[in-house]
């Protein structure tokens, strides 16, 4: 199982940039998910030339993937259907709808454990999606009892916990993660914006330390770091990581939003 939540890391980023600044006392950004990028090869739960099609069809026609899995599915396509029919409707911009056939499906399976708990795992960063991070946070606990060591499983229910106010408890779940593989900055990187939020600089920074130590171009590093930075006084510092990160590939979520700490670091107090 492999995805990446960096709007949600980046969103957490400039909300604290803006508390940070809140001295200056700006506006907060908004980040909204809007879509699920479907994997070329999502994991299988069960293998059926229909199947094969119907995940094929989703990945260059996710409309008509939603028909044809509804077609299929009237007809007794059983779980393939059915995990088609959930990717297709998350690609098609209905998560929560989405969502709700993949734990549904996830529950009347008998597909091995870790199939079961892909299926969660695809529900959970649904629920992510649209914020529901309660959902998202029962999902993805309930995928790691299926499969008790996956690393994207815990940075997954750490990032719910985190959207739901729950820092510490999320330092725990990304922790466990960094236990599975260490050397994952973007783990590093939620781990310290959750230190952030509790204001534990000095470990926030040594995370960062190590995520840029890893990748030096880490935009979402870039663009934390530089959060810090300002919050302890070093505009300088800010605007430099900012730059970089802003730099790094000005086509993303997190160029944006270093572009936009950018503009209130230059308006200064005045217009914050």
């Amino acid at each position: 199982m492999s995805w990446r939540l960096p709007a949600f890391c980046a969103s957490l980023a400039l909300l604290g940039a803006v508390t940070t600044v809140v001295l200056w006392s700006g506006p907060e950004a908004e980040i909204t998910l809007t879509e699920l990028p479907v994997p070329p090869f999502p994991p299988r739960i069960t293998e059926s030339s229909a199947y094969e099609t119907c995940l094929g069809t989703l990945a260059n026609d996710p409309f008509s993937a939603v028909t044809l899995a509804e077609t299929w599915q009237a007809g007794g396509g059983g779980d393939g259907a059915q995990h088609c029919l959930g990717l297709a409707l998350i690609a098609v911009g209905k998560p929560a709808d989405g969502a709700a056939v993949l734990e549904h499906l996830s529950q009347q399976s008998t597909a091995p454990p870790m199939a079961r708990a892909t299926v969660l795992g695809q529900a959970a960063q649904a629920r992510l999606m649209i914020a529901q991070a309660d959902m998202a946070a029962v999902d993805a606990s309930m995928a790691l009892r299926l499969s008790p060591e996956d690393t994207e499983l815990f940075i997954m229910l750490g990032t719910a916990e985190g959207m739901r106010g729950r820092f510490k408890e999320a330092v725990d779940d990304v922790t466990a993660a960094l236990r599975l593989e260490s050397r994952r900055t973007d783990a590093l990187v939620l781990r310290a914006v959750m230190q952030r939020k509790l204001n534990q600089l000095d470990l926030a920074q040594a995370d960062l330390a190590q995520a840029l130590t890893l990748n030096p171009n880490d935009a979402d590093a870039l663009l934390e770091r530089g959060i810090l930075r300002q919050r302890m006084g070093d505009s300088a510092g800010a605007r430099s990581d900012w730059e970089h990160a802003r730099g790094v590939d000005p086509n993303t979520t997190t160029a944006d939003l270093a572009e936009q700490n950018l503009s209130l670091l230059e308006a200064g107090p005045q217009r914050q």
